[in-house]
């Protein structure tokens, strides 16, 4: 239908005849002359239709935007006056004698060369992609996953698909469940990752797996999280965690450099304690220079009570932001961060201002200076660094309430007073995790997943201390996002055996679940790791935007919703009794 593309038009086309197809992107009448800019997947093109050629300016008339179109027609060069150098095709246009309206549009819901309310453009998506920014977030995500794949092909990856309808096993979040008709009562689960299925590929002998695949995890949506995901999945034997690292990293600056021309450098590695001590979180964002500060041992005798008693706890932590020329913030601002952190169960956020360095107690200010004596305030101020004009921000409390707290109004400040560099790129590898978190009823959980190895500790020791141990366990993060998590994984029986039972799996609760990987293990299991890519956060970093269903082109809600084809629904009556299904009036919506 069409021998050129509206956005490749150029001055090798002067004087051909061509075929355009696409939509009006904009229509002008201006008497004598109709103008439009016409659309298709590559770009833009102007096209004029003149009034001489009567039939064809009389459609051309009743054209509006987005209606669907063929144009036949010369290429030309524009008048030296109405060249558009935002335009790739700027510097030529289309004098068309050939118009066919394939198609006319409705006056649109939404207007893809405007800003729209989220809520319409997930209602009607197929509208909102035709705006050129969404096209370009898409066409990158296809450059990006065409480039993973040459990288894996080039380091002898083989891409090996694993099913979609499997056994539902405990991996961390809540599974979607499919009925199975043809076995009444049981289900099939969909993965939360192939996380299983890669580790029998090895046990299988395929040395090197990788693959790109949909993921579904039925658990509390946010920007940057969906149901239903795509992840880069790989994995390999006989390799340890270093090199697994340093592979991936590889991929990594790879993607930046060829997609967005940046050289993210060599990763710094840091553990999983340094990270929540100086930062906060255990995805960092390097960006912004704040860290906290640890002072206990500077007022275990202070005489203020809520720090002398945090200073004093094992469970305690007293720590301290230091903010650049944070001093000129008023009282109000400074209400609204003590406000911010109650957010996260701090009673009381203290503050000091610094007006001159030197000058001792008598040029500081604020509720907390009259219990400094001159040697607490001067260790205070040297282990902070804080210079004049900077301010102090002071939490006491468990470690827990102190770091998430402090770690939450780090990235606030950043982002308030602009410390944070949003056009730099900081990333990290993080590492030595916990092997297990404790539950507010004293039960262990996998910090990962129950099948990430324990590093440097046997079997004996892990029974007896199981939270001193440290998972072989990294995480990949850029600019305070995790994109991409792995681990050596378990390939001793026992051991495995030995880690189901910590976290509370009875024989034969490991068999019923497990059974099958269990089994597998008997039969020579090699060492093996590897790592799992979010690829929907990955081409959000790359596209600039902080939102994943930017770059996914049929998203859901953060409620899980489909508001384009109202999923989900309810279902007919008759295939729930092929299911041997009823709802009840409970649940029932």
């Amino acid at each position: 239908m069409r021998t050129e593309y509206c956005g490749q038009l150029n001055q090798s086309h002067l004087g051909k005849q061509v075929t355009l197809c696409g939509w009006v992107n904009r229509y002008r009448d201006l008497g004598g002359l109709i103008f439009i800019e016409m659309r298709d997947c590559t770009g833009f093109v102007q096209v004029l239709f003149y009034p001489h050629q009567k039939s064809v300016f009389d459609k051309a008339y009743t054209l509006r935007n987005e209606f669907c179109i063929q144009v036949v027609g010369i290429v030309r060069l524009r008048p030296n006056s109405q060249i558009n150098k935002e335009m790739t095709t700027g510097l030529v246009e289309v004098f068309g004698h050939a118009l066919v309206i394939i198609n006319r549009s409705d006056p649109l819901p939404i207007d893809s060369n405007q800003v729209n309310n989220e809520e319409a453009r997930l209602k009607y998506r197929y509208l909102d992609l035709r705006n050129t920014e969404m096209k370009r977030r898409l066409q990158t995500r296809a450059t990006i996953t065409k480039l993973i794949r040459h990288f894996m092909d080039r380091h002898c990856f083989l891409e090996i698909e694993t099913p979609m309808l499997t056994k539902a096993t405990s991996e961390g979040a809540r599974d979607y469940l499919v009925p199975s008709r043809m076995h009444t009562g049981k289900f099939y689960a969909l993965p939360q990752s192939p996380q299983l299925f890669k580790q029998l590929l090895m046990i299988s002998g395929f040395d090197r797996y990788y693959q790109i695949t949909k993921c579904f995890r039925d658990e509390d949506l946010r920007a940057d999280r969906q149901p239903e995901f795509t992840q880069i999945d790989v994995e390999m034997s006989f390799i340890f965690a270093v090199q697994v690292r340093k592979l991936m990293e590889e991929l990594t600056r790879m993607l930046w450099l060829e997609v967005i021309g940046i050289d993210l450098g060599k990763f710094p590695v840091i553990s999983f304690a340094e990270a929540k001590r100086r930062y906060g979180s255990d995805k960092p964002d390097l960006r912004n220079p704040l860290e906290l500060i640890d002072i206990a041992d500077i007022v275990k005798n202070f005489n203020f009570h809520a720090f002398s008693v945090a200073a004093n706890d094992i469970n305690g932590r007293v720590a301290v932001i230091c903010v650049p020329g944070g001093a000129h913030l008023t009282r109000k601002s400074i209400n609204e961060y003590r406000f911010f952190v109650n957010i996260y169960g701090a009673k009381e956020l203290s503050w000091i201002k610094v007006h001159q360095r030197s000058s001792g107690l008598s040029d500081v200010q604020g509720p907390i200076v009259k219990f400094f004596n001159t040697e607490e305030l001067e260790s205070t101020l040297t282990r902070t660094n804080a210079k004049s004009g900077d301010i102090l921000f002071f939490l006491a409390d468990n470690i827990k309430i102190v770091t998430n707290a402090l770690g939450a109004l780090r990235l606030k400040l950043g982002s308030d007073l602009a410390l944070t560099k949003l056009d730099s790129w900081a990333p990290l590898w993080v590492v030595d995790f916990p092997m297990f978190i404790e539950n507010s009823d004293g039960a262990l959980t996998a910090m990962h997943h129950p099948f990430t190895a324990p590093r440097d500790i046997t079997i004996e020791e892990l029974v007896s201390m199981p939270t001193n141990a440290i998972a072989n366990a990294y995480d990949m993060v850029i600019n305070g996002y995790e994109i991409g998590s792995g681990s050596v994984r378990i390939h001793d029986y026992d051991m495995q055996k030995t880690i189901f039972k910590i976290l509370g799996m009875n024989a034969r609760e490991q068999d019923e679940i497990f059974g099958f990987l269990l089994e597998a293990m008997k039969y020579g299991t090699p060492p093996h790791a590897g790592m799992a890519f979010g690829l929907d956060r990955l081409v959000m970093l790359l596209t600039g935007t902080n939102n994943i269903r930017d770059v996914i082109a049929f998203p859901k809600t953060t409620a899980a919703v489909c508001l384009m084809t109202d999923a989900p629904n309810s279902s007919n009556p008759k295939v729930l009794q092929e299911l041997a299904i009823s709802i009840s009036q409970k649940y029932h919506a």
